[in-house]
């Protein structure tokens, strides 16, 4: 019986797998990518509720933060140095990023692509290396959340999602009243 106990404590809770088995995510197509701030902590910007003319209010647009802006670099790096891989619409909200990927053509380097060489999870891995090391510490949840775009329908319902996310931050699943995260210092992300 004690025996017993000490298993279950020593076993380890088991991860849900969130790539689509037998899923090449090196081959031609679209994608629906979504990643997350450790904690969920608002350090990649804020909403700016612009008010335009007798304080009618605009559009909300995302102020990025220092965090935010070498997101934002990075992306643009993506579309300038790979030649079979373009972020075609992205959003970078105070503690998550929504970006539709589109692969141009077959990028593996292999037959039976693996974990450590399909398209999508070596450019999500790359950008979020190259913000931390900007930033100077490890800022990303583990994983990511992809979906595959199937058809043009489905395609211009997550283009309009990630438009219009900024208007929509109060009703997001990500979204987390300042409260929550305390102050300032409290943010560490370590």
């Amino acid at each position: 019986m004690c025996e017993e106990r000490v298993s279950a404590q020593l076993e380890l809770p088991q991860r849900k797998r969130n790539r689509l088995t037998g899923r090449d995510y090196s081959g031609d197509g679209a994608y629906f990518i979504t990643f997350c701030v450790k904690g969920r902590y608002p350090i990649l910007g804020e909403i700016d509720e612009i008010h335009v003319g007798d304080g009618v209010p605009d559009v909300p647009s995302v102020r990025l933060s220092d965090c935010g802006k070498y997101v934002e670099r990075h992306i643009a790096g993506i579309n300038k140095a790979y030649g079979s891989v373009s972020i075609v619409k992205y959003v970078i909200m105070p503690n998550h990023v929504h970006m539709i990927v589109r692969i141009h053509e077959t990028s593996g380097t292999s037959r039976t692509p693996s974990p450590t060489n399909e398209t999508i999870p070596r450019l999500v891995s790359t950008l979020k290396r190259f913000v931390n090391r900007d930033v100077g510490e490890n800022i990303w949840q583990r994983s990511y959340h992809d979906h595959i775009i199937r058809g043009e329908a489905d395609y211009r319902k997550i283009w309009e999602y990630i438009h219009t996310n900024p208007a929509q931050w109060k009703d997001d699943c990500f979204f987390e009243p300042p409260e929550t995260h305390g102050t300032q210092e409290n943010r560490t992300t370590n």
